[in-house]
C-alpha cells in the first residue's frame, strides 16, 4: 500500500518511478568518418589519393560498395556512388565513435530517438544509423580494433579529421538533439558581422573533434551552395606548408590561405563533386571574433 501511494506521489510530481532506470549514455569520443556522394569513380579517386596523398583501403567498405580513404588509424573518409536520382546534399553520413554502440542503441532508444539495427561489419567493429531533426544522416561506430596506420607518403596532406559541418535551419531543434541528449558542448560561434551567428561549433562531449551549424542559409540553395557549406576538415600544422604541398600534389588554384573569423588560418580546395574540403591549423593565430573560444583546442 504504501509503495503504492509512493508512486501516485511521484505520478503527481510528475516523476516516473522508472527514471533512475534510464540508461546512461556512453562516450563520444571524436568522428569515426564522414562519407560523401561521387558521381565518377576515377574522378574522386584520383582526387583524393592524389591530391590530398591518401591511400584507398576498401576492405571493410568492399561489401557496401564505397571506397574508403584512412586519414589515421581510427578515422576515414568513405566515398559513395550517388544515387541515380540527385541527392539534395552530396554529405552522406558524419559517423561518430563510441566506445559501446549497444549501449548508445539503448540510450537513443529510451529518449525515444529510433534508429537502425546494430551491424557487425567484416572486421567485426560495430555501427548503427539514425537521423537526426532535420534528417541528417549520422551513424555511431565502435571499432573493434585500431587499424593498422596508414603507411607513411610524403605528399599525405593530413593524418587528422577533426570537424565536420553542415546546413542546419534551426539550431534550436538541432541543439536539442546534439546539446541535450548527447551532451556536446560549444566550443566557438561567430558570424560575418560581430553581432551574428552564422556558425556555432560544438565539440563531442568526451574529445576535441566538433560539428560545424552552417546557419542562415537558404532552405532552397543550389547544389553548389550545399557544396560550400557541407564539409569536413583536415587538420594541418602550417597551412601555408600545405598549400604548397597541396600545389605539388598537383591542385591548381589561385586561391591562399587565409584567417576566418575564428581566428585560425585555413584553405579551402573542392572535390570533383564541390563537396569542401577544409585544411585548419589546430590553434588560432589571432583572437576570433565575436566570441571567445570555450573548450580547449584540438591537438595534432
Amino acid at each position: 500500500m504504501k509503495l503504492f501511494f509512493l508512486a501516485c506521489l511521484l505520478t503527481a510530481l510528475g516523476v516516473s518511478a522508472s527514471a533512475g532506470d534510464a540508461p546512461a549514455r556512453p562516450h563520444i569520443l571524436g568522428i569515426a568518418h564522414v562519407r560523401f556522394y561521387y558521381a565518377d569513380e576515377g574522378k574522386s579517386t584520383d582526387f583524393y589519393s592524389k591530391i590530398l596523398g591518401l591511400t584507398s583501403d576498401s576492405t571493410d567498405c568492399k561489401a557496401s560498395g564505397r571506397i574508403c580513404f584512412p586519414v589515421n588509424a581510427t578515422q576515414e573518409i568513405e566515398l559513395q556512388r550517388a544515387p541515380a536520382s540527385a541527392p539534395k546534399t552530396w554529405l552522406a553520413e558524419v559517423a561518430f565513435a563510441t566506445d559501446d554502440v549497444a549501449g548508445m542503441k539503448r540510450y537513443l532508444s529510451a529518449h525515444g530517438v529510433s534508429g537502425g539495427a546494430v551491424t557487425t561489419d567484416a572486421d567485426q567493429s560495430k555501427h548503427f544509423e539514425v537521423v537526426d531533426p532535420e534528417g541528417n544522416h549520422i551513424a555511431f561506430f565502435q571499432q573493434h580494433a585500431p587499424d593498422a596506420a596508414p603507411a607513411a607518403s610524403a605528399n599525405r596532406v593530413s593524418t587528422r579529421l577533426f570537424h565536420a559541418g553542415w546546413v542546419v535551419l534551426d539550431n534550436a531543434k538541432e541543439d536539442r538533439f546534439y546539446r541535450g541528449l548527447l551532451g556536446f558542448r560549444m566550443y566557438w560561434h561567430g558570424g560575418f558581422k560581430d553581432t551574428g551567428t552564422d556558425w556555432e561549433e560544438l565539440q563531442v562531449p568526451d574529445g576535441s573533434d566538433w560539428i560545424e551549424y552552417m546557419l542562415n542559409i537558404s532552405p532552397t540553395a543550389d547544389h553548389q551552395e550545399l557544396g560550400v557549406q557541407n564539409h569536413f576538415s583536415l587538420g594541418v600544422t602550417d597551412i601555408k606548408a600545405t598549400r604548397a604541398l597541396l600545389t605539388s600534389n598537383g591542385l591548381k588554384t589561385d586561391d591562399q590561405p587565409e584567417i576566418g573569423r575564428d581566428g585560425k588560418w585555413s584553405f579551402d580546395i573542392y572535390d570533383p563533386d564541390l563537396s569542401r574540403v577544409e585544411f585548419m591549423e589546430y590553434t588560432p593565430a589571432q583572437d576570433p571574433c565575436c566570441h571567445p573560444y570555450e573548450a580547449a583546442h584540438p591537438r595534432p
